[in-house]
C-alpha cells in the first residue's frame, strides 16, 4: 500500500507542477505585454523588464497554487481512471477513506509550499521588483500624487516621495493637541531614518500656534523621535495581499494603536492564514470531479466543470474581500467563507459519488 501511496502522490504532484508552470508562463506573457508600454522610461530596458517579470513569478505561483492543485489533481486522477488504475486500487483494498487520506497528504505538500511562498519569498521579491522598476523608470519611489500618509499618536504625517535608500523627500507633519486642535506644523525638505527609528529632518521649517499668534522657526537639521518602526514604510509601499502575515500583524497593531480602520488588513491577514488550506480543499474537489466510470463519456464534461469551479474559487476570494469591506462582514467570515464553502461542496460531491 505504501508503494501505491507514493505512486499516487508522485503522479498528482507531477501534473500539478506542470499545471502551475503552464499558468506561470501564461501570466508572465500577460506581464510582458503590460510592461512593454514602460520600456524606454529612464533606464527601464528589456533586461530589467524580464527581471521584473521573473521576480513577480513567486507571487503568481502563490495565487495560482490551489488552482494548479485542482487542475493537476483532476488530470492525474482522470488519467488513472481512464486506465482503470483507480478501479484496480479499490479492488486491491484501497477504500475511499484511504484515497482521501492520500489526497490530503498530496494537498499538504502544496499547502506548505503555498505558506512558504506567501510568508517569505513572494512578499520580499514583489517589493524588490516594484522598487527596482520605480528606481529604473523615475529614480525614486512615489506613492501617488499626494504622497504617503501616516498617523502616529498626535501626528499626521505626509511623505511626498521615498528614494530607494529610504531617504524621505517632502516631509510634512501636523501635530494636534488632546482637543484635536492644530498645535504645530513642520515641513522638511528631506529626512533620513536613524538606527533608533528616529528621523533626521533636514532644512526644517516649524510653525508653532500659540493662541492667536503663529511663531515660525527654521533649522538646518532636527532629530525627530518618531515611534514608527523602521520597516513600516516598506510595508506601506505594497498592497495588503502582497504582505506577509508578520508584516500585516505589525501594521494592524500600528493602526489599532492610532485608532484607525483595520478591516481591509484584517481580511488580508485571515486570507493569508486560510489560503494554504485551499490546497487541501482543492485536492478533495479534484476527487469529487473525477469520473468513476469512463465508459459513460462524461470525462471531458467533468474536467471542464472542475476547471470552471477552480476559476470560480480563484476569483471568489477577492470578491468576498471586497464584499466584506463594503457591507461590514466580519473579516474572519469574509476570508474563511469561500474555502469553507468549497470544502463542504467537495465532501458533499464525494459522498454523493459513493452512494451511486
Amino acid at each position: 500500500m505504501k508503494l501505491i501511496t507514493r505512486y499516487l502522490i508522485r503522479q498528482l504532484s507531477v501534473m500539478t507542477v506542470y499545471a502551475l508552470l503552464a499558468f506561470l508562463a501564461l501570466y508572465s506573457f500577460f506581464d510582458i505585454i503590460n510592461e512593454v508600454g514602460d520600456l524606454g522610461k529612464g533606464s527601464y530596458n528589456g533586461a530589467k523588464m524580464m527581471q521584473y517579470v521573473l521576480m513577480q513569478m513567486p507571487a503568481h505561483a502563490y495565487d495560482l497554487m490551489p488552482l494548479a492543485v485542482l487542475i493537476g489533481g483532476l488530470i492525474a486522477l482522470s488519467q488513472l481512471a481512464s486506465g482503470s488504475e483507480i478501479t484496480v486500487m479499490k479492488t486491491s483494498g484501497m477504500s475511499t477513506k484511504k484515497l482521501i487520506a492520500v489526497l490530503l497528504r498530496f494537498g499538504l505538500i502544496f499547502a506548505v509550499a503555498t505558506a512558504a511562498l506567501g510568508e517569505w519569498l513572494a512578499p520580499s521579491l514583489s517589493q524588490s521588483a516594484e522598487n527596482m522598476k520605480a528606481t529604473a523608470t523615475s529614480g525614486r519611489i512615489s506613492t501617488g500624487a499626494q504622497g504617503l500618509w501616516l498617523k502616529e499618536q498626535n501626528n499626521i504625517i505626509n511623505v511626498r516621495e521615498m528614494l530607494p535608500d529610504h531617504t524621505l523627500l517632502g516631509v510634512k507633519v501636523w501635530r494636534h493637541n488632546e482637543a484635536f486642535q492644530l498645535a504645530e506644523a513642520v515641513e522638511a525638505e528631506s529626512a533620513t531614518l536613524n538606527p533608533d527609528n528616529s528621523w533626521q529632518l533636514k532644512n526644517v521649517r516649524r510653525s508653532l500656534l500659540d493662541g492667536e499668534a503663529v511663531r515660525t522657526e527654521t533649522q538646518a537639521e532636527q532629530n525627530w523621535p518618531v515611534r514608527l518602526q523602521r520597516g513600516l514604510l516598506d510595508v506601506l509601499l505594497v498592497k495588503p495581499e502582497q504582505m506577509s502575515v508578520s508584516e500585516l500583524t505589525t501594521y494592524i497593531g500600528h493602526l489599532k494603536n492610532n485608532r484607525q480602520q483595520t478591516k481591509l488588513y484584517e481580511i488580508a491577514w485571515w486570507r493569508k492564514l486560510m489560503y494554504p488550506v485551499a490546497a487541501l480543499v482543492m485536492a478533495l474537489v479534484a476527487l469529487a470531479f473525477t469520473p468513476q466510470n469512463t465508459r459513460r463519456g462524461n470525462m471531458g464534461l467533468k474536467l471542464f466543470g472542475g476547471i470552471c469551479l477552480g476559476l470560480a474559487f480563484h476569483f471568489a476570494g477577492r470578491l468576498f474581500g471586497f464584499t466584506g469591506q463594503l457591507y461590514g462582514i466580519p473579516p474572519f467570515i469574509a476570508a474563511v467563507l469561500p474555502t469553507m464553502l468549497f470544502a463542504v461542496l467537495g465532501v458533499y460531491l464525494i459522498r454523493r459519488q459513493e452512494k451511486r
